[in-house]
């Protein structure tokens, strides 16, 4: 089970457009879980940081700005977004929740409505949202993993909005690249993160937000 108590760490690093690249930066707000609040490591090891950080020194488009906790759920998430984004200037909203959620067997039902009522909070705002396809341990039981499955493809295609590619599906299947708890991903694996990441916002930020 993943840790409950730990502190959400919120950081952001300036960056410039390039001539060829959108005018102006973009801020993108993760909100999400242990696996994208550096747990079991120092903050500066994590992906959301390095990736920064890379691209701070690219001169890159747009740039991060951490709203992770470790043991959040998409309850948690719902509660904390409007307290994040009445501090922020946000242009997109990243949601990485639903695997804690999913590993404390909650309905794929009551998931789906507060990944709904989230990303309604944030397009009222006019905040583009995009959403990462989830996956849990296959120990769950088929029924209920292809319920939970499902319910990250079924929001996407209600809200009309982008499902990512699970970052941790890589990740997982090498127990090299993950701690001891066989759930998160260690040191080793966050250079690998932040590659498969960078890909996927590369595609999306440089398009124009009514895209």
């Amino acid at each position: 089970m993943l840790i409950i108590t730990s502190i959400g760490l919120f950081f952001t690093y300036s960056s410039q457009a390039s001539d060829n690249q959108i005018s102006e930066p973009r801020s993108i707000l993760i909100l999400g879980d242990s696996l994208s609040a550096s747990f079991g490591m120092k903050e500066n090891q994590g992906w959301v940081y390095q990736l920064n950080q890379q691209l701070q020194q690219q001169k890159s488009p747009y740039t991060l700005i951490n709203a992770s906790i470790s043991g959040e759920t998409t309850a948690g998430g719902l509660t904390r977004l409007p307290r994040v984004l009445a501090k922020q200037n946000i242009d997109y909203l990243l949601i990485e929740l639903g695997g804690n959620d999913g590993l404390r067997g909650f309905p794929p039902a009551l998931i789906e409505n507060n990944l709904l009522q989230i990303i309604q909070l944030a397009q009222q705002k006019g905040i583009k949202v995009l959403l990462m396809d989830i996956k849990i341990p296959p120990n769950y039981g088929t029924r209920y993993n292809k319920l939970f499955n499902q319910t990250f493809t079924k929001v996407a295609t209600l809200k009309n909005i982008r499902l990512l590619p699970f970052f941790m599906e890589p990740i997982a299947i090498k127990p090299e690249l993950m701690q001891v708890d066989g759930i998160h991903p260690n040191i080793t694996a966050q250079p690998l993160i932040v590659t498969f990441m960078k890909q996927q916002l590369d595609l999306l930020i440089t398009l124009p937000l009514n895209q």
